[in-house]
């Protein structure tokens, strides 16, 4: 019988005491701006890059994907609010 992902555990190494010391660390790095800040920024740059596109399909797409960057950044907002109560 065989089942949905044999193929990869065939690849995988076999599990052993030592393995958490084998694995690699991740590569880990601390944000300077918050998320919301970046959002910002991503939202803008589509925005820019919209108004230098021509009226048509590529133009609608980069502006629904800022408008849905700015959703996420007060979806964001939101639920770092205490008590989550909606944003001023």
């Amino acid at each position: 019988m065989v089942f949905i992902g044999d193929e990869i555990a065939r690849c995988a190494p076999a599990p052993s005491n030592g393995m958490e010391q084998r694995m690699q660390k991740r590569r880990r790095f601390k944000q300077t701006q918050s998320l919301e800040e970046r959002l910002a920024e991503v939202a803008k740059m589509l925005r820019r890059k919209a108004e230098m596109l021509p009226q048509g399909r590529l133009r609608d797409v980069a502006e629904r994907k800022a408008r849905q960057v700015d959703t996420a950044s007060h979806l964001s907002q939101w639920l770092r609010s205490p008590g989550l109560r909606t944003p001023d």
